[in-house]
C-alpha cells in the first residue's frame, strides 16, 4: 500500500517521520516551516491543506493525516466516492495518544493502517467498525481476504448486521471457506445447495458461487461472493475486435449460467502476445493475460480433436482448450471449445 502522511504542525512532523520510517513505504508532507523536522526526503507543500489533498487523492492507497479528525472530514468529504473505491484514511493526534481507523476501515485497509500507526508509535488504535468493536468477522473482510469478489457491495451492510444481531444466516459455500473463516462465531447454517438454503426459516443468505442465479431466487438479503476461478480460453483470428470477443464471451457466460465476475484471467497462444483486440478485452474487465507455446498447449490432453487451422498457423492442436486448462492449473472445462466468427472460447475452473 502506497501512503501518504500528512502533518500541519511542529510535533505532528516529528511524529511523521516516526511513521514514515516505520512504514517503510510512505511519503511525508509537511508545511514548508516544519520541513526541517520531518527529516531528509520530507515534501514541503506550499498550498492549502484541501488542495493538496485533492491533488493527491488518488495517488495513493492510504492517508495517515496527523491533525483534528475534524479538520480531515471536512477535506475528504467532497472527494468521496465508495466504500470499495475511497482510500484508507486513518487519523492521528498531534500528542501521537490515538491512532484512529477514519476511513474504508474493512475493504481499504483502514483499521491495518490505524493499528500498524499505534505499534509503530506506541500510540492506542481506535476501531470503531461494528464487527471489529464485537470481535465478529465481517463478510466484507471475508471477501477481502479470499480475494473474492462481492456481487452487490450495497448488501454487505444488511447482511453484517444481522450477523451482530444474532439472526441466522444461511450459507451455501463448497469451498468450505467460511466455515473456517467464522469459526464457530456468529449464527451461520451451513446447507449443500441454493434450494435449502431458500427454504430454511434464515433472516439471511450468503451464497460462495461462481454461478448466476435467477433473479427470482435472488432474496434482498442475499449476498452473493464469486471466487475468481474461470479461466477464458480464447483464440481469435487475426484483427478481431475486442467487442466481438466479449460479445461471444458474454453469450456464452450467459448460456451457462457463470459470471464474469468470477472469471479470473485469460488464457491464449503466445502468437497473439500483440492481438490488439484481446489486449482491449482484457484491460477493459481488468483481466489480466497468459500466453503458452505451441509446445506447451500441445502437452496438454483436450478433449477436442485437434484444429488443422491451428496447427497450420502456429503448429499448435489447438488453443482454447489447453490454453484454458494450462491456466486452471489442470481444471476441468466447464464449456468445450466453441467456434462463433472469428472467435475460439473454452472455459476452464481452477479448483484448489
Amino acid at each position: 500500500m502506497r501512503i501518504a502522511i500528512i502533518a500541519i504542525t511542529r510535533n505532528g512532523a516529528r511524529l511523521g517521520a516516526r511513521l514514515r520510517e516505520g512504514l517503510g513505504t510512505a511519503d511525508l508532507y509537511l508545511l514548508q516551516k516544519y520541513r526541517g523536522e520531518g527529516g531528509k526526503g520530507a515534501i514541503p507543500f506550499h498550498c492549502g491543506l484541501g488542495e493538496l489533498v485533492r491533488q493527491q487523492w488518488r495517488e495513493y492507497q492510504g492517508f495517515v493525516f496527523i491533525m483534528a479528525a475534524g479538520i480531515v472530514v471536512r477535506v475528504v468529504a467532497p472527494l468521496l466516492e465508495a466504500k470499495d473505491r475511497d482510500p484508507a484514511v486513518a487519523v492521528m493526534d498531534d500528542a501521537g495518544r490515538f491512532a484512529i481507523s477514519l476511513l474504508s476501515g474493512h475493504l481499504g485497509g483502514g483499521n491495518e493502517l490505524a493499528c500498524q500507526c499505534a505499534f509503530i508509535t506506541g500510540a492506542r488504535e481506535v476501531i470503531t467498525t461494528a464487527t471489529d468493536a464485537s470481535h465478529l468477522p465481517s463478510f466484507d473482510m471475508l471477501a477481502k481476504d479470499e480475494g473474492w469478489v462481492i456481487d452487490d457491495l450495497s448488501r454487505v451492510k444488511s447482511l453484517n448486521s444481522l450477523l451482530l444481531d444474532g439472526e441466522e444466516i444461511a450459507v451455501v459455500d463448497p469451498s468450505g471457506r467460511v466455515r473456517s473463516y467464522f469459526h464457530g462465531r456468529g449464527r451461520l447454517t451451513f446447507f449443500p445447495n441454493f434450494v435449502a438454503a431458500l427454504e430454511s426459516s434464515a433472516r439471511g443468505f450468503l451464497f460462495v458461487t461462481n454461478r448466476r442465479l435467477p433473479r427470482q431466487a435472488q432474496a434482498e438479503s442475499l449476498l452473493i461472493l464469486r471466487p475468481r476461478n474461470l479461466l477464458l480460453g480464447i483464440g481469435c483470428n487475426s484483427g478481431t475486435t475486442a467487442e466481438e470477443i466479449e460479445e461471444v464471451v458474454s453469450s456464452h457466460l450467459k448460456r451457462l449460467f457463470l459470471s464474469i465476475k468470477s472469471v479470473k484471467g485469460i488464457a491464449t497462444a503466445a502468437a497473439k502476445r500483440e492481438e490488439k483486440g484481446l489486449l482491449d478485452f482484457g484491460e477493459k474487465w481488468g483481466l489480466p493475460l497468459s500466453f503458452y507455446e505451441s509446445d506447451e498447449l500441445n502437452g496438454v490432453d483436450s478433449p477436442s480433436p485437434p484444429s488443422p487451422h491451428a496447427l497450420g498457423a502456429i503448429g499448435a492442436i489447438g488453443v482454447a482448450e489447453p490454453a484454458a486448462i494450462l491456466a486452471a492449473a489442470g481444471g476441468p472445462l466447464l464449456l468445450r471449445k466453441i467456434k462463433s466468427g472469428n472467435v475460439t472460447l473454452a472455459v476452464a475452473e481452477f479448483q484448489d
